[in-house]
């Protein structure tokens, strides 16, 4: 009897990536799949079964989203167009009242959008709020007939390696449905949005889906699709439920979205500036800047200072720390753990209301400072007169040159700095700073605080050797 090698039963039963996968966790040790693929197979007609069953019921709840006014009723496109209209998105109704959560991307600047449902109908949806900085946004219709709408899900309880389904309209092909992973949770610094914790999942997303959910097993929408990584394939981007159920709710409720606010800069505690502080790396996001008047300001949080939770809960990053915060309502008050000088301590802080805004900084004159510019590799100012008026009448020294190869340059230093402080100490004029670089040996890591286009920051900067 010819021995069936496990390639051959996989390739005669050609089952997709997603049933392979499924295969696979139905392997038995020991008795190989010819022996299992039976009872295998029962059970993959099962789960499809189950995903069939899934794709079913979440299907009515998805809508096509367009801008696009010259799309006809039936919301067909012109003969032989794969191409998804411009504006062209989906979305998920989350209420049996009409309100649909999209992406704001979709929506754009319209106050009104073609929405199509399942069975075809088109619909003048009206646009109640939208939010750039999640880019989520809320669109509401008048059915005549009642409408099919999913919950959102707990999307803390998502874990890396469990199934999801994305439904959508991707390239203007209705209720595309495809299932995948998560393969990743919290990615950050992607520069989509203002505010980000993505779920990663390598169901298929492509242009079109935009707004569209992402689905668990149990048909919750866990997460709203936003974005991909157009070089790669199977990296796709979605909002996590969790957030869209808080902007969701204000959006609906007021029509806009309003964040707490600390009133503080922040930055990233890198191992330099860890080893400098006295810090683990990773232990806590440091406060680069306090603002004056401010709830952070108010409650005596200090530039210097390392904030290792809110209400008990670590920060890691300073997206976290934004993400934190801004999901909370001014007014309320929050318990702040910091590390100061090596030491742990709480703060009790009642947050304002986060604006737009910032100070912008200036080049300044050209004058010098022989030690400073030795030590350091930069010429210095004196910060009077019309130049603190264009700095806002901040304190500090003047940077107006940085020398090539210099430590400031390697330091990432830059024509137009203000030095705020060094080594925690404030500096108010070059001869204070000329002062404490007098004191600083040759060949040895400096703290200077920075503030930079009205953000400040801290750097390591080693000095030159003798």
């Amino acid at each position: 009897m010819r021995h069936t090698t496990h390639t051959s039963i996989l390739r005669r039963i050609a089952l997709p990536a997603s049933g392979l996968m499924l295969l696979f966790l139905l392997y038995v040790p020991g008795q190989g799949v010819a022996s299992a693929s039976l009872a295998g197979l029962e059970v993959l007609e099962a789960a499809s079964a189950s995903l069939i069953e899934l794709a079913e019921r979440v299907n009515p709840a998805i809508v096509n989203i367009s801008r696009d006014t010259s799309l006809k009723s039936s919301g067909q496109r012109p003969s032989g167009s794969r191409r998804p209209a411009p504006g062209t998105g989906s979305g998920a109704i989350i209420d049996d009242e009409g309100y649909i959560v999209t992406n704001n991307h979709v929506v754009g600047d319209a106050k009104t959008v073609n929405v199509r449902l399942w069975d075809k109908t088109s619909l003048v949806g009206t646009v109640v709020g939208r939010d750039p900085d999640s880019d989520l946004a809320v669109v509401k219709v008048e059915p005549k007939t009642p409408l099919t709408s999913m919950p959102l899900g707990d999307s803390s309880k998502v874990r890396v390696g469990q199934f999801v389904l994305a439904v959508g309209n991707p390239f203007g092909l209705d209720h595309t449905v495809t299932l995948g992973v998560v393969s990743g949770l919290g990615r950050q610094n992607m520069n989509i949005t203002k505010y980000e914790q993505f779920i990663q999942t390598d169901a298929s997303i492509n242009p079109g889906n935009s707004g569209g959910p992402l689905f668990n097993l149990k048909g919750e929408i866990i997460g709203i699709n936003t974005a991909i990584i157009q070089a790669a394939q199977g990296i796709g981007f979605s909002i996590p439920s969790n957030m869209v159920q808080q902007i969701t709710t204000q959006l609906i409720t007021h029509g806009t979205v309003t964040r707490g606010w600390l009133g503080i800069g922040i930055q990233q505690l890198n191992t330099e500036l860890a080893k400098k502080l006295g810090v683990e790396e990773g232990q806590g996001v440091l406060v680069s800047d306090v603002f004056e008047g401010d709830p952070g300001f108010e409650a005596g949080l200090e530039p210097g200072d390392i904030i290792t939770s809110v209400d008990g809960d670590n920060v890691l990053t300073p997206n976290d720390l934004s993400i934190k915060i801004a999901g909370m309502v001014p007014s309320q008050t929050v318990r702040i753990a910091i590390i100061r000088d090596s030491k742990s301590q709480t703060l009790d802080i009642v947050l304002g209301k986060r604006e737009e805004g910032a100070t912008t900084a200036s080049i300044p004159d050209r004058h010098s400072g022989k030690s400073v510019r030795e030590k350091l590799g930069v010429q210095i100012h004196d910060l009077t007169g019309e130049l603190a008026e264009r700095f806002k009448d901040q304190t500090g020294v003047a940077v107006m040159e940085v020398d090539k190869d210099s430590p400031a340059e390697s330091a990432g230093l830059r024509e137009g700095d203000l030095i705020k402080e060094i080594d925690k100490q404030a500096v108010t004029s070059s001869k204070e700073l000329a002062t404490a670089m007098n004191d600083i040996a040759p060949g040895t890591d400096v703290l200077l605080r920075v503030l930079r286009d009205g953000r400040a920051f801290f750097v390591i900067l080693r000095t030159a050797e003798g």
